[in-house]
């Protein structure tokens, strides 16, 4: 898979293959058990696999694979590498809030304009809170960075599992 630059901070994948999802599931369980170098989890049909916790900074990500099968399709394997869950609430939080203030800027601005008064400050909240969006932005992207090679160990963790099952 191959991680591009594009504008996705959480890179997502699909997988088909002719293994039945529960000795899927099971491969993984047993590895995780096996292995001291990743922490694997699961709930239902789904499949965490992180770092262990020393090995762990504040963008580290984890991959998250949600294994399924339709009737007669073969099974699916949906993938999700992207940060802690905690730290993307808190990112998106972020984002949420710059999003609320940019808007209530936008109305000030408005109304600012429609009654013939001075402008200035709302139209300098909301370049500032631009500027605080690219700067979140370049922040996640610096963090997809940063947790690159991880993702690259994440990777080839869950296709030596896959591997084995073949």
């Amino acid at each position: 898979m191959e991680l591009s630059n594009d504008i996705v901070l959480r890179p997502r994948f699909k997988l088909e293959c002719a293994i039945l999802p529960e000795t899927i599931l099971r491969a993984y369980e047993n590895a995780g058990a096996i292995s001291t170098d990743f922490l694997v989890h699961r709930s239902d049909d789904h499949i965490f696999i992180s770092l262990p916790k020393k090995e762990q900074h504040f963008w580290s990500p984890q991959l998250h694979l949600e294994i399924y099968k339709i009737e007669t399709q073969p099974t699916v394997i949906r993938g999700l590498y992207g940060p802690s869950p905690t730290v993307w609430t808190l990112f998106m939080f972020f984002h949420f809030i710059v999003f609320i203030l940019f808007m209530a800027s936008a109305v000030w601005l408005y109304t600012s304009i429609t009654l013939t008064l001075s402008y200035t400050f709302p139209l300098v909240g909301m370049i500032l809170l631009l500027l605080v969006w690219i700067g979140l932005y370049n922040a996640g992207s610096i963090g997809k960075k940063t947790g690159k090679t991880e993702m690259y160990k994440l990777q080839s963790f869950m296709y030596s599992v896959l591997n084995k099952l073949l």
